[in-house]
């Protein structure tokens, strides 16, 4: 009877085991896995397209992650026209020489594509990230979209650094100031513009600041926590009625001319 209760035991014993063994394997099956987050992958690059956009030997499109730059070609209608923007030719000729025909490795944020099915990814050769190159030199500014915020205060440093040290675009950039009213003759330039804020907008993802002269400037909601407390407090009252002068690339949406604003160094109260 003792020999039947102690093998009786024995196989209780291995079969909770077994359950164990098979749910911890269920949980980490299911788990999100640090592979999906950073996932690295080598390709080549096929053609670059401009500054922050290439095609991959896969026949992908890549955009990358956290930065914009000039536009070097309009769409009209269904075509595409070459006509580059103040520093789009120079931004996409860097890229060339950083990426082109060249083995890469991608990395990928909490999105890996946009609504345009381009891949979204962190772009390196060897050990260098593209992305924060084309920042470094003054070829990009910082495009700041959540969820994709990994490396937000690295790119803000060489930020920092390029306009300091008037890098690239950041030559010309303060050398003269429009108003909004020019603003829509501006699109796809990188601009400092002077603007009065009319009304505000706040929905559960951005904040829009409604200015004369349609045109808008654009604060996703995860940004504003770079802001200060008095401002993130009431955003949407905060700027309401203020004149403020702010920087960016001037970009055309719903009939507007609108800014980006990725960080308050980008907006100054007047």
């Amino acid at each position: 009877m003792k020999r039947k209760l102690i093998k009786n035991k024995t196989i209780s014993v291995l079969i909770i085991a077994s359950i164990a063994i098979l749910f911890s394997i269920s949980r980490f099956l299911q788990a999100p896995s640090a592979v999906t987050r950073d996932f690295k992958k080598e390709l080549y690059v096929l053609r670059v397209i401009d500054g922050d956009t290439v095609e991959l030997s896969n026949g992908q499109m890549l955009r990358y992650i956290g930065i914009d730059t000039p536009e070097v070609h309009d769409k009209i209608g269904s075509t595409w026209s070459y006509n580059p923007r103040p520093y789009g030719k120079e931004a996409m000729e860097f890229n060339r020489k950083l990426v082109g025909g060249k083995k890469i490795r991608l990395e990928f944020d909490v999105q890996k594509k946009d609504k345009y099915n381009r891949l979204l990814a962190y772009v390196y050769v060897e050990d260098k990230m593209i992305n924060l190159e084309m920042i470094k030199k003054g070829y990009a500014m910082i495009y700041t979209f959540p969820p994709n915020v990994k490396y937000v205060e690295e790119f803000l440093k060489a930020q920092r650094f390029a306009r300091e040290n008037k890098e690239g675009l950041w030559r010309d950039l303060e050398k003269g100031i429009i108003s909004s009213s020019k603003a829509k003759e501006n699109i796809g330039f990188i601009k400092m513009v002077e603007a009065n804020v009319t009304n505000t907008y706040l929905s559960d993802k951005v904040l829009i600041l409604n200015c004369k002269n349609n045109f808008k400037v654009a604060i996703f909601k995860n940004n504003l926590r770079y802001f200060p407390k008095t401002v993130s407090r009431s955003p949407d009252t905060y700027f309401k009625y203020k004149t403020i002068k702010v920087y960016g690339i001037i970009k055309k949406y719903k009939g507007s001319s609108e800014i980006i604003v990725n960080h308050p160094s980008q907006l100054e109260i007047l």
